[in-house]
Formats: structure tokens, C-alpha cells, sequence
């Protein structure tokens, strides 16, 4: 590409007055026929902003930075760009060259699994992420997939066992890259990045770009095309907030109140496994279909939770922060931060899981004392007071729940008077033997033990040997 061309390009992408007009239907964009009816069957017509801006110069073999917020298709930017580049590079069939989407969370790998068989026309696909065995993941990987979707842990497992190499990888995708580097992945996108080829292409999505994700950016991506859409780190217009100062002992009775008197589904947060599980367990208790999600799960366990939910069987899931992203359940009603997060943006993409797709929803915060800190730091990131919770009674923060009811013991009333002690008669007494003092009226004598005094013997003691130092003083 000469330089004319690239600066052409580079004016495209910039969000300017001179952006042209964006694709306002999926049949505007040079899709080929197999790809539009996959779009089809997916009920996709019209591309949503971050689509529009980033799938044209993804498909022209680009590096893209695309920022925005969680829950607005930036899945679809990479995944039909990778599908199209690699199957018209496809020789004798057979695409040229593989793909590699990291996420940084189990949930969010399988989710975009999940696209990657609906969009990907037939090619190949593999899963690799932690908590299952290895041996279906290599036996997946020997099948040559077009399409390698990883969490970083996992891949840098197989990249060390030798079991899979990125030598021939031509795109590269990096899906909510900032919350990796907020998960201590850095290290392991270091050593995948030293395991890429040079001459490649790769697509950074992330919904904000901190600092270090700008430097990581600069070092491995080549004169890319940014993309901007929406305000960045912002909750969902549509999703009321409102905040409770509560003392921690007052959450969970908070909480049990909460979910019984406002239908629909709840998503509740809390910031460690230990209290994951207690508030599961509170809220089963109580009589609530409720299940946990955190990472000393198995993925079997964490898949069949957010399965769970996501059909209803679950009517509450309690997790910790890997599902702030990477959830895709339709219909969240109500998302309870029982405990503020550490950061305002673990804030945005909790709210995030609500009022998807346009449609309304809640977020309701629990502050204890300790938090007013990250409270006041969530208030100046979306610029207004978040509305105070009025403080239930106490017999409203009982739970709501019916449950078996249980008849009381019956009390005996109390008697007005005593009767009195009743005595049990004693034991007969034995007759008395012939010669028993006892027979004659004698005093009865004390027990004392039967020794050499009873024989007559009372002096008959054994002489004590003198010891050695008195025997040789005595030696003449």
C-alpha cells in the first residue's frame, strides 16, 4: 500500500467530519454470500456503530483498536472479518493461515465460541480455556482449527507443552484487553506475543484503554485504525441506579428483601469466593433458586450455572467478577453490588449486564461504611450522586420467602401451688449376721485399709539398707 493509500485509510477510520457514511445494513458491507446468510440465521441486519466503523477496515487487513462499552457487538467486529479473510485465503478449500481470539475469562471464550459456530461458515473452530482436561483440547488442536479461541493461561500451557504453535497465525484478536491486564495477565501476553509471527494482523477490542493498554498497543500493533464509539466506561442509559449505606451486617437482610418483593432475574456481586458462597447459601435458605459462580469452580460447575440461569432454573446467581463480562443472558431484571467493586470500571460492566439491547433495568449498590471511598469515586466517574435507598424496617428485611410453618410445643400451664417432694422410700435393711457390730448397736467405724497392724505385726518393718556413703563410712 503506498502512502497515499494509507493516509486515505487512516482518514477513514479517524472519527472525523470526513468519515464516510456508514454501512446502515449488512448488504452494504462486500460480505460474501455464505457470510450473509449466516448474518441471516443470526436475525442480523443492521450492524450496530462499533460494527460499522471497525468491520471495513478490519476486512481491508488492518490493525483496529476499537473502544466501546460491553453489550454493543464487538464480538460480530472481529468474528466476521476473521471468517471472511480466512476463507479468501482458502486454498483448495483449506483456509490459509489461523486465527486466535483471547478473552480474558472462561465465560466470555465460549461465549464467543458460540459466535465463532454460528458466523464461522463451517471452518473449523477449538476451545482452549482452564478447569477441563487437556486431552480433548489437544486432540481439537491436532485437527488443525481455523479458529483458536483461548483464555491466556490455558494457551500458554499448551504453548509450553508444545502442543500448539502460532507460527502460522495471520490474525490475532484481543477481546477485552483492558480487563486482562486488570487480571495480572500481562505477563502471559508477553510470551503469547513472542510466540506470533511478525507479519501479521491484530484487532484490539476493549471498552477502555487505560494507560498500560496504550503501551501495549503502541508495541505490537502497526499504524492501526481507532475507533471511538459512545461514551467509554459509562453505564447503559436505561439502567436506574440507586445506592443503599448499610452497615455489612445489614446486607444480607437487605438483599433477602430485595429479591423477594422485585420479580425477574437478579445478578448479585460480591467481591470474594468466602462471601460467593455465604450469600448463596443465604439466599437457598431463604428459598431462592440461587447458584454461585467464581473461579474455584469447575468449568463444568461454572458452565452448568450460567446455563442454569441463563433457562431459568436459577433464579439468582451469585458471582464475583469474572462474570462482570462475558455473561450474555438476555433479560437481567436486576443487577446488587452486595459489595462495591475496587474499580469504577468493574462498576460499568456490572451495570453493564442490565438493560441490554435497549431494553430497561436496575442497579442497586450496597455502601457500608468502609466503601464510601469507592462510592465517591463512582459518583464523580458518572458525574451525579447516585439517588439514596430509603432504609427498610427490620420487619421488612425479613426474608419474604414462605417457610414451612412449624406448629409450637405445647406449653403446660403453670401450677399454682407445689406439690410436695415425693421421697422415695428407702432400702430395706439387711438382717444382721452373727458377730456383726453393727447387730449389737456398736458406733459405725470408719473404712480404713487392712495393713500389718491387724496381724499383730504393727513393728515388724523391714530395716532400711543404709546407703553406700554411710556403708564405707563404717568400714573400719
Amino acid at each position: 500500500m503506498n502512502v497515499s493509500s494509507q493516509s486515505a485509510a487512516v482518514a477513514s477510520a479517524a472519527p472525523t467530519d470526513a468519515t464516510p457514511v456508514a454501512p446502515s445494513t449488512f448488504a452494504d458491507l462486500p460480505l460474501s454470500p455464505a457470510m450473509r446468510a449466516a448474518l441471516r440465521a443470526a436475525s442480523y441486519v443492521t450492524p450496530t456503530p462499533i460494527q460499522a466503523a471497525t468491520i471495513p477496515p478490519a476486512l481491508a487487513g488492518r490493525d483496529v483498536i476499537g473502544a466501546a462499552q460491553t453489550g454493543t457487538g464487538k464480538t460480530a467486529s472481529f468474528m466476521i472479518p476473521i471468517v471472511e479473510r480466512l476463507r479468501g485465503a482458502a486454498e483448495g478449500g483449506r483456509p490459509r493461515g489461523a486465527a486466535v481470539v483471547l478473552a480474558p475469562t472462561r465465560e466470555l471464550a465460549e461465549q464467543i465460541h458460540g459466535w465463532a459456530s454460528r458466523l464461522g461458515t463451517g471452518l473449523k473452530t477449538a476451545l482452549v480455556v482452564g478447569g477441563v482436561a487437556y486431552g480433548p483440547q489437544i486432540a481439537a488442536l491436532r485437527g488443525r482449527p481455523a479458529i483458536v479461541i483461548a483464555t491466556p493461561g490455558r494457551l500458554v500451557d499448551h504453548l509450553e507443552r508444545k502442543t500448539l504453535a502460532l507460527a502460522d497465525v495471520r490474525i490475532f484478536v484481543l477481546d477485552e484487553a483492558d480487563r486482562m491486564l486488570d487480571m495480572g495477565f500481562r505477563p502471559q501476553l508477553d510470551a503469547i506475543m513472542r510466540s506470533l509471527p511478525a507479519e501479521r494482523q491484530t484487532l484490539l477490542f476493549s471498552a477502555t484503554m487505560p494507560p498500560d493498554l496504550g503501551a501495549l498497543a503502541r508495541m505490537h500493533l502497526r499504524n492501526p485504525a481507532r475507533v471511538a464509539v459512545g461514551p467509554q466506561a459509562a453505564p447503559p442509559p436505561k439502567a436506574a441506579q440507586d445506592v443503599y449505606l448499610v452497615a455489612n451486617a445489614e446486607k444480607t437482610p437487605l438483599l433477602l428483601s430485595m429479591v423477594a418483593t422485585n420479580p425477574g432475574t437478579v445478578l448479585v456481586f460480591a467481591r470474594t469466593k468466602h462471601r460467593t458462597d455465604r450469600v448463596m447459601r443465604s439466599l437457598c435458605d431463604a428459598g431462592f433458586a440461587a447458584q454461585r459462580l467464581h473461579s474455584n469452580r469447575t468449568q463444568q460447575q461454572r458452565r452448568d450455572a450460567l446455563e442454569g440461569f441463563r433457562r431459568g432454573r436459577y433464579r439468582v446467581l451469585v458471582a464475583t467478577d469474572i462474570a462482570a463480562r462475558g455473561i450474555d443472558v438476555a433479560d437481567i431484571r436486576h443487577v446488587i453490588n452486595y459489595d462495591l467493586p475496587m474499580t469504577v470500571e468493574d462498576y460499568v460492566h456490572r451495570v453493564g449486564r442490565t438493560a441490554r439491547a435497549e431494553a430497561h433495568g436496575r442497579a442497586t449498590s450496597f455502601a457500608s461504611p468502609e466503601e464510601r471511598g469507592q462510592l465517591r469515586a463512582i459518583e464523580r466517574h458518572i458525574g451525579r450522586a447516585l439517588p439514596r435507598g430509603t432504609a427498610l424496617a427490620p420487619t421488612a428485611l425479613r426474608p419474604a420467602a414462605p417457610t414451612p410453618h412449624r406448629a409450637p410445643r405445647p406449653v403446660a400451664p403453670p401450677a399454682l401451688h407445689r406439690a410436695p417432694r415425693q421421697v422415695a422410700p428407702s432400702a430395706p435393711q439387711r438382717a444382721p449376721r452373727p458377730g456383726d457390730a453393727r447387730a449389737a448397736g456398736s458406733p459405725r467405724e470408719t473404712h480404713r485399709p487392712f495393713g500389718l497392724a491387724d496381724l499383730g505385726l504393727a513393728d515388724a518393718r523391714p530395716e532400711r539398707r543404709p546407703s553406700a556413703r554411710v556403708r564405707r563410712a563404717r568400714r573400719p
